[in-house]
This record gives structure tokens, C-alpha cells and sequence, in this order.
């Protein structure tokens, strides 16, 4: 790639000396990647927009990613952009660039600012990185007026500044408002007593509930293993290849393999089945009580 061995302070200082591009020079470096690949003029490309990427990427500080990461971010955004320009559309490539940076940079705000996953829709990341600025303002437009301003009111006209519903507001405003926490803090303030994690409930199999299942298992095959004892051996065969395999096979090719129309095979198999079951039902009382 265009900046592969570059590091976060590598880039900025690249960025500092490089060159500005006119409308034609622009023009021309994207033309010869696009048509030609020639690396050189994607480098070119990239490196005189370095300035725009550290510049959006310094944006995002405030949320608490490392700079070098967010400029990292904005870079592979930049390339993304270099990649997928058409110079023929008569837009400047800064333009088209922007959007390209500012969406990789947000990415990995998001993906990085808590261990939940914050949201991937349009509207999520409206609330992410606009809730509170939007809250702010429309807090200070009722000040103004001397209007009060109750919190329903505020997040039903957050949810209509910004395009979503007021659920969805609900939702950012709760996942904004907290942060991220160990399960393995004690749950008393004083450091002391069992770990949060101590106190999830075990979703695995219980060993009650595996003692039982395997009782229950052993049992059930033994009744069909007594009952396939009541098959000829063809039967047997069929009853295995159909029903008793991961894959089972169908009816023509048994046939075939029997040297049987397919419509006997399935006739065979049918008396196969009316067998097991009058031999299954002909079982003990626990065997009804186990399938009711």
C-alpha cells in the first residue's frame, strides 16, 4: 500500500512537507492509479491529502482514542477514497476524500469505545456523535426563551432534530452515560465479598440435567436396538441408510444398489417403520411415559 511502513508521528511529519495539488496535477495522478495502477501516483495522491486526514481525525479526540490510532484511521480512509475516486465525475478529490475519512474514523471510535457494541446504523451514529450537542443546544434555545425544558421534551425533540426515534434516544443516552466494567470487582464498595462475575447465572448443562440425559440416551438406544432385531436384514440396511446417518441416502440409489424399483424401496421401508413402532410401543410403561 501507498503508506505501508509509516508510523502515527511518520505520517504527520510527511504530511508537514508535502506538496499542494492543483486541479489538473490532481487529475492526472488519479487517472494514471485508475487506469494504469502506477503506485507512484497513488503515493503522490495520498500524501498531499495527509494534511486532511490528521486534521478530521483530530476531530474525534475528544473521545478518548489514542491520536496515532485515529490518524492511522483517517489513512486507510484516505486510501479507501484514492482507490474508489473517478476523476472523470469533475469532483475535486478532497471532497470526495471526506467522507471516506470521516466514516473509517468513526468506525473505530465506535468500535473501540466500549466492549458493547454501540450501533452501525446511520441513526445510531447520528446519536453517538451528535446527542449531546444537540442536547446542549436545544437546552440553551429553551433557556433563552424561558421555556422549561423536562427531560420527555428533550429526548422527543432530539429524536426529531436527528431522524430517529425516541427509543433510540433512550438507548444512547443510557450507553453514553455509563462505562465499561469489570465482572471481576467485588461487589462490595468496600472491595470485599463475592465477584459480580460469581453472580451470573451458568446457562451450561447442569450435572443433574447430564446424569439424566445420558440415562435417558442409553435407554432410548437400547429400545432401538431390540427393536431393529426385529428387521430382516434388507430392512435393517434400508432403516440404517435412510434415517439412521448424517446424510441419508434416497430412495433411487438404494434401489439401485438392491437391484429394487424405487417404489419397492419405499415400500420396504414403510414395513420397516410400521415394525419399529409396533415394537417400540410394545415396550415398557416407562417407554409411553417417556414419549408423551
Amino acid at each position: 500500500m501507498a503508506l505501508d511502513g509509516y508510523t502515527g508521528p511518520d505520517l504527520s511529519r510527511q504530511a508537514m512537507t508535502a506538496e499542494f495539488l492543483d486541479a489538473e496535477t490532481e487529475l492526472q495522478l488519479a487517472r494514471a492509479w485508475r487506469d494504469h495502477r502506477d503506485e507512484r501516483a497513488l503515493h503522490r495522491l495520498i500524501t498531499a491529502y495527509l494534511r486532511l486526514a490528521i486534521s478530521m481525525a483530530a476531530r474525534f479526540r475528544r473521545y478518548g482514542a489514542p491520536m496515532g490510532d485515529l490518524i492511522q484511521e483517517a489513512s486507510l480512509g484516505l486510501m479507501r477514497a484514492a482507490d474508489k475516486f473517478d476523476p472523470d465525475r469533475g469532483v475535486r478529490f478532497s471532497t470526495y476524500a471526506v467522507w471516506w475519512i470521516k466514516a473509517g474514523v468513526q468506525d473505530y471510535v465506535m468500535r473501540n469505545w466500549s466492549m458493547v457494541r454501540t450501533g452501525t446504523t446511520s441513526g445510531q451514529k447520528a446519536l453517538f456523535f451528535n446527542l449531546r450537542r444537540v442536547q446542549a443546544r436545544l437546552d440553551r434555545e429553551a433557556s433563552d426563551r424561558g421555556e422549561p425544558m423536562d427531560p420527555v421534551t428533550l429526548r422527543t425533540r432530539v429524536a426529531a432534530a436527528l431522524g430517529v426515534s425516541v427509543a433510540e434516544v433512550e438507548m444512547m443516552a443510557g450507553r453514553l452515560s455509563g462505562s465499561d466494567y469489570s465482572l471481576n470487582v467485588a461487589q462490595g464498595s468496600d472491595g470485599e465479598g463475592r465477584d459480580w462475575i460469581d453472580a451470573l447465572e451458568d446457562e451450561g448443562q447442569q450435572a443433574a440435567e447430564a446424569v439424566e440425559a445420558a440415562h435417558d440416551g442409553d435407554l432410548l438406544r437400547g429400545w432401538l436396538v431390540r427393536a431393529l432385531q426385529g428387521l430382516t436384514a434388507r430392512e435393517r440396511f434400508i432403516v440404517a441408510e435412510r434415517k439412521l446417518k448424517d446424510q441419508g441416502r434416497t430412495l433411487e440409489s438404494l434401489g439401485v444398489e438392491l437391484g429394487l424399483s424405487k417404489e419397492r424401496v419405499r415400500q420396504l421401508e414403510a414395513a420397516a417403520f410400521a415394525k419399529l413402532r409396533s415394537k417400540l410401543e410394545s415396550q415398557t410403561g416407562e417407554l409411553r411415559h417417556f414419549l408423551k
